[in-house]
């Protein structure tokens, strides 16, 4: 005990500090150098410090460097040291945050953040929030309470007697809805393929004034955060017309709903208030280790009777509830220990910074690749870029050369049929310099192609 930790914590911090002059993918070698940690489990056990000298020799050369400053594929934050550090703490600390008498530290820190992120974000005051894994979680929860909320509306409890014999639920959702949604909706067993698509512009926001109409229990899941644009639906057009049907408006918020924190986005989100759940991560645009995401609910008794789970003699319980009331996990580890720690750290400036530097530097990439002669096929409003290299097969050319090249790590996507190479960036480490260096890249590897 006395050397080991201190050694985990040395070994981490130099790959920390020499992560700027690594390649951001690993090398083929050092992937299938991981066969060395495979095989059958041994007989006899071996000495922490051999354990954790092989993990590091092995397997730090055969990460990813997403938390270097030229990592941006798939909205992927690199975690703040302070938050790290605190992640640290908390991990020795050991905390169980299911209830408050198991941590009444944890407990606490995830109430003092839930209710930051929610003034920082704009939501209403009331809103209950819960800490969950991430964006598909927190999609799960919100839709939860909403299934359970539209189905009390008619008379129908689906927490005491589930789906059978409960009135269908119509779920609506955008063209360019995002796959966690998705996943949320089957979970929940309202059919993923039943769900009812609504067209959207060219940049992938739904059109308010094309909804289906509207009858019966229904929920409608916008998106702030578009995860190839970054464009954001117009919430508040579509809760006006949804709520006056008495529909549920969701907004799955997984990294725009961060837009908020910085004065020359928030209009990007306007409406997102009027909206009745939202789900965000924090290992996105808080940059905390992952995986930590939120879950928020305007009425809290929704989300607390959407988780409830029965009585059980040896767990107390208090009018407020405990934490575990308001998630679908019980024993979990205390996220919001480094959110707590990420936000007092950075205060609201620096959160408005963090996020509007990434904005600004996904306009540079923008700039540069545009000014080189490819084509960008979005407007570039948030942290997101797409960029053509000319036909499909050229540009997934372009693409895995440029991963295979080392500077960066950009991933691939289809937009409205075209192949496409992605840019997302979402890490408070990226600097003008990393740009810089990164489209250099970029542009000489898509000319030699």
């Amino acid at each position: 005990m006395s050397s080991i930790l201190p050694d985990a914590a040395r070994r981490a911090s130099q790959y920390l500090e020499g992560i700027r002059e690594r390649s951001v993918a690993p090398a083929t070698e050092a992937v299938r150098a991981l066969d060395r940690l495979d095989g059958p489990l041994p007989d006899s056990g071996r000495s922490a410090e051999d354990v954790i000298a092989e993990l590091d020799e092995v397997g730090s050369p055969a990460t990813v460097a997403n938390a270097g400053g030229r990592y941006f594929g798939f909205v992927i934050g690199s975690g703040l040291p302070v938050s790290l550090a605190a992640y640290w703490l908390a991990g020795a600390w050991n905390q169980n945050v299911a209830m408050e008498v198991m941590s009444p530290v944890g407990a606490r820190l995830e109430r003092v953040a839930l209710d930051w992120t929610r003034g920082l974000l704009g939501l209403p005051s009331g809103v209950q929030g819960a800490f969950v894994t991430g964006d598909t979680l927190a999609n799960f929860a919100a839709l939860a309470a909403a299934r359970y909320q539209v189905l009390k509306n008619v008379g129908h409890d689906v927490a005491s007697r589930g789906l059978s014999g409960a009135p269908p639920i119509t779920v609506i959702v955008g063209e360019e809805v995002h796959i966690s949604v998705l996943r949320a909706v089957a979970l929940l067993g309202l059919g993923r393929d039943k769900v009812v698509r609504t067209p959207v512009d060219p940049e992938g926001r739904m059109q308010a004034d094309r909804l289906p109409e509207i009858s019966g229990p229904t929920i409608v899941c916008t998106q702030v955060g578009n995860v190839n644009s970054g464009s954001f639906d117009p919430v508040r057009e579509i809760s006006v017309r949804a709520h006056d049907a008495g529909a549920w408006v969701h907004v799955d918020g997984a990294f725009g709903l961060w837009a908020r924190a910085a004065p020359r986005r928030r209009s990007l989100a306007d409406g997102v208030e009027e909206a009745d759940s939202w789900a965000l991560d924090c290992h996105k645009w808080l940059n905390v280790p992952y995986d930590s995401g939120i879950a928020f609910v305007r009425d809290g008794a929704a989300l607390r009777s959407a988780m409830a789970t029965g009585p059980a003699a040896y767990i107390p319980g208090g009018p407020e509830g405990e934490p575990f009331d308001f998630t679908p996990e019980m024993s979990r580890r205390g996220r919001g220990i480094d959110a707590w720690a990420a936000l007092s750290h950075l205060g609201r400036s620096g959160v408005a910074d963090l996020v509007e530097r990434c904005c600004t530097h996904a306009r540079r990439f923008a700039d540069r690749l545009s000014g080189a002669g490819f084509r960008v096929l979005n407007d570039v409003v948030l942290n997101q870029v797409l960029v053509s290299f000319g036909d499909d097969q050229t540009t997934r050319r372009v693409i895995g050369d440029i991963q295979r090249e080392g500077t960066c790590w950009c991933g691939g996507t289809v937009w409205h049929g075209t192949s496409a190479m992605r840019i997302s960036v979402s890490s408070w480490a990226t600097t003008d310099a990393d740009v810089e260096r990164s489209a250099d890249a970029m542009i000489r590897v898509a000319r030699s192609v």
